[in-house]
């Protein structure tokens, strides 16, 4: 709810909850967002040890300029 407040965002405009982080992997986590959601299937596709590494990758490409367009409208948060 804090992270939805504070992107001005309500929970019907997110089209796809993408679960990261080790704490993802707990069953109760996963029915909570799940519930919270409205039911909304819950993207696992990334695995959650990696999505730290992706995201530093990401990262360093926009601040080195090495990055293509496609990272450089990227934004990233924790």
């Amino acid at each position: 709810e804090k992270c939805l407040r504070d992107a001005k965002m309500d929970k019907s405009t997110v089209h796809d909850v993408v679960l990261v982080g080790g704490s993802t992997r707990i069953p109760k986590v996963q029915q909570l967002l799940q519930d919270f959601f409205n039911g909304k299937e819950l993207c696992k596709s990334i695995n959650p040890d990696e999505a730290v590494a992706y995201g530093a990758a990401v990262q360093a490409a926009i601040l080195s300029g090495e990055g293509n367009e496609k990272v450089q409208d990227l934004l990233l948060l924790d």
